[in-house]
Order: C-alpha cells, then structure tokens, then sequence
C-alpha cells in the first residue's frame, strides 16, 4: 500500500513538472514569435491547417 501512495505521489510529481516545462517552453516560442499562441479551438484549428494552407473543414466543404 506505501508503495501504492508513493508511486502515485511521484505520477503527480511527473506530471506536475511536465505541466511547468511546457508552460516555460510555450512563453518562449510566444516570445519569439512576438504573439501568444491560439489556445483552445484555435490552436486545434491552426494546427489541423496542412501544407496547403487549408483547414479540415475547408477541404470537407469542397
């Protein structure tokens, strides 16, 4: 059972600093870049463009 607790407890460590490492990461391509970057639906849809320059949806309607 301690072992249970401590392997849980060093998930959440992993995952803590995953989370930070990507934060830094982000705020320095957004430093970069000059611009922050989409976030939600808009960084979904930016990221679906391929390198035709054309959305999933747009290739959907024709």
């Amino acid at each position: 059972m301690d072992d249970e607790r401590q392997s849980s407890k060093a998930r959440q460590q992993a995952a803590e600093g995953l989370r930070e490492a990507t934060s830094k990461d982000e705020a320095k391509t957004e430093s970069k870049m000059g611009h922050d970057l989409a976030k939600g639906a808009d960084r979904f849809e930016e990221r679906s463009k391929s390198s035709d320059g054309k959305s999933a949806k747009e290739k959907q309607k024709g």
